[in-house]
């Protein structure tokens, strides 16, 4: 013969079901009102009453629940406020282009970067290395893009001279780069 079932035993399965279904699930509506009105601010007000129907379950599961809705829309409320607490901390932005978004650098990596700053380095090291009237103009003429006639006008000299030195200046800047490894102005 059966005992009854005693009030803080655990529901079978099926009797479980049906108080979701009677007793917590009709109030789905208002409880997505009530987080959407009360705490705008979450995104995903679905997500809120996802684990909140989880949650209820687990404590119906394990003991009598006296107020389904009182309970359903305290467990709601405690976990919108713990969603807007971690947004505060770890906001989040919201993308609509996802085609816009770049998941991989499209830039060079690591390696190739370190690459580049040491073919800048060396390649500064060189223009140091010149004469300075040589420097001077390779640094006019290359670096800052001034027209041969303002350069020989800048620095009293013939804009011969200005094409003399400019010449120079590479040929040496890339013998200076050769001799460490370096092919062309930009180490093709």
């Amino acid at each position: 013969m059966d005992s009854p079932r005693s009030e803080d035993a655990a529901p079978p399965a099926a009797a479980l079901r049906a108080w979701f279904a009677e007793e917590v699930h009709p109030h789905d509506a208002s409880l997505k009102t009530y987080l959407r009105g009360q705490f705008p601010s979450v995104r995903d007000v679905e997500d809120v009453v996802q684990e909140s129907y989880l949650r209820i379950w687990r404590a119906r599961a394990a003991h009598p629940v006296r107020s389904a809705r009182a309970f359903l829309f305290q467990v709601a409320r405690h976990l919108a406020l713990d969603t807007v607490r971690r947004d505060r901390v770890t906001p989040f932005v919201a993308v609509r282009d996802f085609e816009g978004l770049t998941v991989l650098a499209s830039g060079p990596d690591a390696a190739e970067q370190a690459s580049v700053s040491e073919r800048f380095h060396l390649l500064a090291d060189a223009i140091e290395s010149l004469p300075r009237r040589c420097r001077e103009v390779v640094i006019l003429r290359k670096l800052q893009s001034i027209p041969q006639r303002d350069v020989a006008a800048r620095l009293g000299i013939s804009e011969k001279t200005v094409e003399v030195q400019l010449a120079r200046g590479i040929a040496r800047c890339e013998d200076y780069l050769r001799k460490r490894g370096v092919r062309g102005w930009y180490g093709e």
